[in-house]
């Protein structure tokens, strides 16, 4: 694998795309594509790709009825995953590469909306892409759902309103349920399409109380960058 990666991102709404995983993928001089799933685009040719990025998105992952490019979507993340792409996906999308692989994916006995402390399992100390990160740290969270480890796959986070925050699969499978690459202009986007009726609640915060959160905005994106580089040094996975 070059230096310089391919990397393409699947978007599921107009209002979350790839915020500052962008910004990271330029500084680093790798090419970005798309496919903007909610306007009808086509999916690449696997060749074409390097490193696949799945972000967010409102809807849930079975509702195929509604949403019926999730099907071809499904299809193309695990024939990703089986060529041994670099996959990276966030919130909705690391649900939809935990439900590829075989696990559940159900409402979560809270909804987790805000900024809230995530910490690693002992398991992540072993991983090469997390085992550098801080014990305990800062993420926003926007889900309603949650997803059961995958077999074979390990988990790597947790935070006190969802026990399954994230998981690594054979060492070039990441699935995240919070959100590390938002931006202020991202949060205000998806506030602005999402936030409408939010109530207060343990594990909820209000639109206006997470964009006050200007030092947060720069811890996410300090504990993003390293993590990106640690996901594109895995060569050659197993």
């Amino acid at each position: 694998m070059s230096d310089i990666l391919r990397l393409h991102y699947l978007q599921h709404v107009p209002f979350e795309d790839l915020a500052n995983i962008e910004v990271w993928a330029k500084d680093n001089g790798h090419t970005v594509t798309k496919t903007l799933l909610f306007d009808g685009e086509k999916l690449p040719d696997l060749d074409d790709l390097e490193f696949l990025v799945i972000m967010g998105g409102p809807m849930n992952i079975y509702e195929e009825g509604e949403y019926s490019w999730l099907v071809e979507e499904k299809n193309f993340i695990r024939e990703a995953i089986s060529a041994k792409k670099l996959v990276l996906g966030i919130c909705l999308g690391a649900q939809l590469i935990a439900d590829v692989l075989g696990a559940k994916i159900y409402k979560n006995r809270y909804d987790e909306i805000g900024w809230f402390p995530i910490t690693l399992t002992e398991e992540a100390e072993e991983s090469p892409i997390f085992g550098r990160l801080p014990k305990s740290f800062i993420a926003l969270h926007w889900h309603g759902d949650t997803f059961d480890i995958p077999h074979e796959a390990r988990l790597l986070a947790k935070s006190e309103g969802c026990i399954n925050q994230a998981f690594e699969y054979k060492g070039h499978v990441l699935g995240l349920q919070f959100h590390l690459e938002s931006s202020p202009g991202s949060v205000e986007k998806l506030a602005y399409y999402c936030g409408g009726g939010l109530k207060e609640a343990k594990y909820v915060q209000m639109p206006e109380e997470i964009l006050s959160k200007h030092k947060y905005f720069t811890e996410i994106e300090n504990t993003m960058k390293p993590l990106l580089d640690r996901i594109s040094d895995q060569e050659n996975p197993p």
